[in-house]
């Protein structure tokens, strides 16, 4: 993959939450759970003050790094961000032993997830990194009574792929938003 500089990166992120700012599943929906972005992914952080501009729940992934188990916990505030300790990845995240916050399966399930990705195709197929967080996340959604929430990927154009080889284990997203030519 050719890599932008960071300023075409920035740009690209622009275009692509500015069409996710206009998406009508992501206007309906109160419950979201989004990434805190890595260097290499579409930048969240525009996404997440849009969420409590409007009143939106806002959860983000907590991983356990001795299994995949992924558990979505809610953001409290903008600020709250700050507060979170960095993990071995360079992203902020609840610490293991936070039990304030709200886990999204415990309460009212997910309306949508924003998910990341290293690579997707056109057929809903999902590059993640290997580790399986958000396809065990989304089938314990799945089993939730609340069922499975929409699930929209945030992409650099140059992450789609022809073809994304996939197993049994993994779940298929809904649609990819990416920066149009």
């Amino acid at each position: 993959m050719h890599l932008k500089p960071l300023f075409l990166w920035n740009v690209s992120s622009f275009c692509t939450f500015f069409q996710l700012f206009r998406h009508p599943k992501y206007l309906s929906c109160k419950r979201i759970a989004v990434f805190l972005s890595m260097d290499d992914e579409v930048r969240t952080e525009d996404i997440i003050k849009d969420l409590f501009k409007w009143g939106k729940s806002c959860f983000i992934p907590r991983y356990e790094r001795s299994s995949s188990h992924m558990d979505m916990l809610e953001l409290k505030s903008l600020q709250d961000v700050e507060t979170l300790p960095l993990t071995s990845w360079n992203i902020r995240q609840p610490a293991e032993d936070d039990k304030r916050r709200e886990e999204a399966l415990a309460g009212g399930g997910l309306d949508l997830i924003l998910m990341p990705g290293l690579g997707f195709d056109r057929f809903g197929r999902r590059l993640g990194r290997g580790r399986g967080f958000y396809d065990t996340y989304l089938e314990r959604c799945i089993r939730h009574p609340s069922g499975k929430p929409y699930t929209i990927a945030l992409a650099f154009k140059e992450q789609l792929c022809h073809e994304i080889p996939v197993d049994d284990n993994d779940v298929l997203i809904d649609e990819i938003l990416y920066e149009d030519e």
